[in-house]
């Protein structure tokens, strides 16, 4: 049974850092594309981040290029996303995703706040 389970969120100062985990179990996670989504109040869930299983490729959304780095430690069987310069939009629930054929998973989320 695919589980993930996210952890590291909390309230951060604009300009902040956060460092959140997901932890994976189930599945041969180091064969596996895996995701970072958030979803702001009001707003659709968004991707984030992609970490390819080979070679450890990425990608980022433009609004968080520069800002935020996917990670993942194959051993530990868990995904990271390191977040440096937090801004306020930057507000979110953040998920943990993988996708296998047809099914997507998905973490139970862990809130970001970041204010003054």
């Amino acid at each position: 049974q695919v589980q993930l389970v996210e952890s590291g969120g909390g309230l951060v100062q604009p300009g902040g850092s956060l460092r959140l985990s997901c932890a994976a179990s189930g599945f041969s996670f180091s064969n596996y594309v895996m995701n970072w989504y958030r979803q702001a109040p009001g707003k659709e869930r968004e991707l984030v981040a992609v970490i390819r299983s080979a070679g450890g490729s990425t990608n980022y959304a433009e609004s968080v290029k520069g800002r935020f780095t996917i990670s993942r430690d194959n051993a530990k069987n868990t995904l990271y996303l390191q977040m440096n310069n937090l801004k306020a939009e930057d507000t979110a629930v953040y998920f943990c995703n993988t996708a296998q054929g047809r099914n997507h998973y998905w973490g139970q989320g862990t809130q970001v706040t970041v204010s003054s």
